[in-house]
């Protein structure tokens, strides 16, 4: 189904029959068989993802009505995201009350949104919290809002907050490197920023590789052509492994953990998840020695680390029920302390129901925090370059506005400590971290933007009106702007109204010049000269089929893009695509050659940059495609050969895979496999199962 065709759309029942027509006859391809997709999800949700899903081909008509149920729920609670995670107890509360004691003062939570919030594009300081009170005064008023719109778009609802305890209910640039080690070269999980170093489900130092394996992490010897498994760290019960860090003898296992709360400390018993850290001294790495943990509320989402220190993001999204006289029902803890109010930092929207969570710690001394900040509001997409951390929230029904906005919030951070320093809002939504960057003391971004709480042109709004039975259609027209904001984070430039119908796929911001590609039934590439803050432009657009789901600079005026061949006419694809750019001319840009892999539906490049395997020096790049079976290839690239298969692998695992190289072999890593080939000539030279 195009997009024409879903604009005529009248009633839910001509949605439904459309379904059916369009998967009529066509086969489910193995790798999308009920169990394989419930592995692969249940790996992809491990990550925690915000980034929508996406399907293409016939496959996708199946899922269709689910993406279009679950439009509707986004708009119902006003950003779209994973369940509410409860929150997690710990020790003694803090001696910092934060007005606690006060908790009847300022009992109108209604007004906490009065007032209006600075425009898009207008900067203002990221500052901490008066006192808890402000804080709830913010929970009730997003908790207002979100019961007032589902009244509004269904048979209504309540969202949860208690007065006290007797009180019923009321009312969340990448780059792949060769790192030189004690055994040669070795290659680095592909990472945003280069030089900030990324966490992933599979690290090496060149010598050993480490795995996360279920709920446990092996430690495997790759020195030798045989493999040996040196070391295995099991997990205690509920706590689920999501990444790990190897460096410099210290090894990081990042994880939550799943506690039950029975109800003693005041409020109902839930359960309360939280991130922790695990450090070891890995120094003997048969023999790996804990050193520390450190734990902070919320669910983990990622980390960094730059010049020996750790940056740890967990997203906390308050449980149903909170009370006001007790802030550990709605404060975020670190290391079962509630954090004082001067280390929570607010949002211009007077209003939220999550926060990002951020603690800081010295690889050389891990048993001690060097600091800790909170932001409230909505969790989404961060970025992090070389000195700040850039945390931002998307706005889908912003009643101050009348199209999506997305509010970034910066965190500068050095040698362990954070500072909150500024926060704006743009309009449009970001794709991914892709499409924000920064570069030489500016911020640039690309979004999408789309018309909400419009009358004419709502598409949500509409959507909700089809699945109440009312006629409607669907008017809205994805528009596409690029910024620039300046140290401050206040508009030096910006380009709005691109590529109307359209929005952005995929983005890569380098130095002066920006690329993004657009999508509806062409893939237009767009170049932008960002050398002048003050006046960006679109220099050049080039248009072909299909689309590029991630970009990564290839060399000397060359732009690898990954995604997907799509038919022109018909919007249906024809396998995995590869274009190898050439941008020596960026007003100029050329499709220099394309390889397809046929019958291959997707791969996970369009949402985890660290799947992808980059080595430009080596001139081999590598990832996981679907299809039929499931295939992990490896390619180089030749001006005039174009793309070459030096490298094709079937496996029986639909999850996540990585491939990587120490020495003169490169290994390849699946489930509990570790299978290892000659880079020469790629043929096998051992295997391990663990």
């Amino acid at each position: 189904m195009d997009e024409k065709n879903l604009h005529n759309i009248k009633t839910d029942q001509d949605l439904m029959d459309d379904l059916r027509k369009m998967t009529d006859d066509i086969p489910v391809p193995p790798a999308l068989e009920p169990d394989a997709v419930e592995r692969m999800l249940e790996d992809r949700a491990k990550k925690k993802r915000r980034k929508s899903v996406r399907i293409y081909g016939g496959a996708a008509a199946a899922a269709c009505a689910c993406v279009v149920i679950g439009l509707s729920a986004a708009y119902l609670t006003g950003h779209p995201g994973d369940g509410a995670a409860s929150t997690m107890s710990g020790g003694a509360e803090s001696a910092d009350a934060g007005g606690a004691e006060n908790a009847d003062a300022g009992s109108s939570e209604s007004t906490a949104a009065g007032g209006a919030e600075p425009a898009a594009g207008q900067a203002d300081e990221l500052a901490a919290a008066e006192d808890y009170n402000e804080i709830y005064r913010y929970i009730q008023a997003q908790r207002d809002a979100d019961e007032k719109l589902a009244g509004t778009y269904s048979d209504g609802g309540s969202a949860g907050a208690v007065e006290d305890s007797a009180a019923s209910q009321e009312s969340s640039s990448a780059a792949a490197t060769g790192t030189s080690g004690k055994s040669g070269s070795y290659s680095d999980t592909n990472v945003r920023t280069e030089g900030v170093g990324e966490a992933d489900i599979v690290k090496t130092d060149g010598e050993n590789i480490y795995l996360v394996n279920g709920e446990t992490v092996e430690i495997v010897d790759i020195t030798s052509d045989e493999m040996e498994h040196l070391a295995q760290i099991e997990m205690d019960e509920d706590c689920y492994v999501t990444e790990l860090y190897a460096a410099d003898e210290r090894l990081l296992i990042l994880y939550t953990r799943e506690e039950y709360d029975d109800g003693k400390t005041g409020y109902d018993g839930t359960y309360r998840q939280y991130t922790c850290t695990d450090v070891y001294d890995i120094s003997d790495p048969a023999d790996p020695e804990k050193i520390s943990t450190l734990s902070q509320s919320g669910y983990y989402n990622t980390m960094r680390v730059k010049d020996g220190y750790v940056y740890v993001l967990s997203d906390y999204s308050l449980p149903y029920d909170i009370s006001r006289p007790e802030p550990r029902t709605y404060i975020p803890e670190i290391q079962g302390e509630i954090m004082p109010v001067s280390d929570i930092y607010m949002p211009q929207r007077k209003m939220g129901n999550d926060y990002t969570v951020i603690t800081a710690f010295s690889l050389d001394d891990p048993k001690e925090k060097t600091d800790s900040k909170a932001v409230f509001g909505t969790a989404g997409e961060c970025y992090v370059s070389t000195e700040n951390i850039y945390l931002t929230e998307s706005y889908y029904n912003n009643n101050d506005a009348n199209v999506t906005q997305t509010s970034i919030r910066r965190i500068a951070y050095e040698n362990g400590v954070l500072t909150g320093t500024a926060q704006t809002k743009v309009d449009g939504i970001l794709n991914d971290s892709f499409s924000i960057d920064e570069y030489d003391g500016y911020l640039r971004l690309v979004t999408t933007v789309t018309s909400v709480n419009e009358t004419e042109g709502s598409f949500l709004a509409d959507l909700a009106d089809m699945f109440r039975g009312e006629e409607t259609e669907v008017r809205n027209v994805d528009t596409n702007s690029l910024y620039i904001l300046d140290s401050d984070l206040n508009v030096t430039g910006e380009i709005r109204d691109l590529a109307p119908d359209e929005r952005v796929y995929s983005a890569r911001l380098m130095g002066d010049i920006g690329y993004f590609v657009t999508f509806r039934e062409t893939d237009p590439l767009f170049s932008a000269d960002l050398s002048d803050p003050h006046n960006p432009k679109i220099i050049g657009e080039l248009k072909i089929p299909g689309f590029s789901e991630y970009l990564h600079p290839y060399g000397d005026g060359k732009l690898l893009g990954i995604g997907m061949d799509v038919d022109e006419e018909s919007v249906a694809t024809g396998g995995v695509k590869l274009s190898m750019f050439d941008i020596s001319d960026p007003s100029d840009v050329k499709e220099e050659n394309q390889y397809i892999l046929e019958d291959m539906y997707g791969t996970d490049v369009g949402y985890d940059y660290k799947a992808v395997f980059v080595d430009v020096g080596k001139n081999l790049f590598g990832f996981l495609s679907y299809g039929d079976s499931t295939v992990y290839t490896i390619f180089t690239y030749d001006e005039e050969d174009g793309f070459r298969e030096v490298f094709s692998r079937t496996l029986n695992w639909t999850g996540s895979v990585r491939g990587m190289y120490a020495g003169e072999k490169f290994y390849l890593i699946s489930a509990n496999t570790i299978e290892s080939f000659r880079l020469a000539d790629f043929k096998k030279v051992d295997d391990i199962v663990l």
